[in-house]
């Protein structure tokens, strides 16, 4: 962008977002807004939240780690979410898990991903394990070990269910479990209350370690704090849409560069509006437009990709 004030970026990414969000709202309507209004309402509710939670992850994640090329999913979140459907199939069938109560289920996803990475930010960071790329490395080794106990289930259970479990295991945000939109949306609110009051003290913490200790800041007691939100930020993303990888990484980064801040004041929602610029807009251009039933996360995933490709080797040339 040319060079305008951070605000007037803001302000137009928000234009941007605003007319992503009345052209996924408008187009192809015919007229039908008893219908359209509620049912396309709902889901755009729920895909502006998972923007907002991948968004804010990401960013959160990148300050922490002082790396970005970095996304939550290096922990193995998405990993983990696919052994808990795979397990949960295994024990259960489907048609045992078509008897729990959406709610309850969402919650119960939550919590078991909520509570690895609290036990494993709790063990690597007591005692001498302080080592952030520590806890990388063992979210890389805990992935790896999801992703072969996964296989190891879905070879156990029965075809039949496993062509059910198969649409779980990919992102979708064509079938977004809309009905959890509630506790979902409660739930993240909670965590970004924490987060903005905080907004200030991650602005100190992307200095570094020894800075910021050095101006007072509790690094081990917000660090932990912000490692728990992001938990549960991916969490609730993951459960109603399913594994993203590279969405997170995009965002940000393009956060980075239109903004030019590292102020987290500004980041942020830059972030926001760019993940709800890109899902809202690419899945309005991919429905209403093209009228293909390509998924949208396949595009961004790729996208997200080839940044990531090209931030590796930029910072291999440094």
């Amino acid at each position: 962008m040319p060079d305008f004030t951070p605000a007037a970026r803001l302000a137009i990414l928000a234009l941007l977002a605003a007319a992503a969000v009345t052209a996924f709202m408008v187009l192809g309507a015919n007229g039908l807004w008893s219908f359209v209004l509620p049912f396309r309402g709902l889901k755009l509710a729920a895909m502006v939240l998972v923007a907002y939670a991948i968004a804010v992850s990401s960013v959160l994640f990148q300050t922490i780690t002082h790396n970005r090329i970095l996304t939550p999913a290096i922990m193995g979140f998405d990993a983990l979410y696919i052994l808990i459907q795979a397990i949960v199939v295994f024990t259960f069938g489907m048609n045992g898990v078509a008897e729990w109560s959406p709610a309850w289920k969402f919650l119960f996803e939550v919590a078991v991903m909520s509570a690895f990475a609290s036990l494993l930010f709790q063990w690597l960071f007591s005692g001498a394990a302080q080592s952030l790329h520590l806890v990388m490395l063992v979210g890389i080794v805990f992935g790896l070990l999801f992703r072969s106990l996964s296989s190891f289930m879905i070879r156990l259970i029965d075809p039949n269910e496993f062509i059910v479990l198969q649409d779980r295991m990919f992102a979708s945000f064509n079938s977004i479990r809309t009905g959890l939109f509630a506790v979902s949306a409660v739930t993240v609110a909670a965590v970004s209350i924490i987060g903005w009051r905080l907004r200030s003290v991650y602005d100190v913490l992307a200095l570094g370690r020894d800075t910021a200790i050095n101006l007072g800041v509790a690094y081990r007691k917000v660090l932990m704090l912000t490692l728990v939100l992001i938990a549960v930020l991916v969490s609730v993303s993951t459960a109603l849409v399913g594994p993203v990888t590279f969405f997170g990484l995009l965002v940000s980064n393009l956060a980075y560069m239109i903004m030019k801040s590292d102020k987290h004041t500004f980041t942020v929602p830059a972030a926001v509006l760019l993940a709800i610029i890109f899902l809202v807009g690419g899945q309005t251009i991919l429905e209403r437009v093209l009228q293909l039933n390509t998924a949208v996360s396949v595009v961004i995933e790729f996208i997200g990709g080839l940044m990531f490709i090209a931030l590796v080797l930029r910072k291999a040339q440094r």
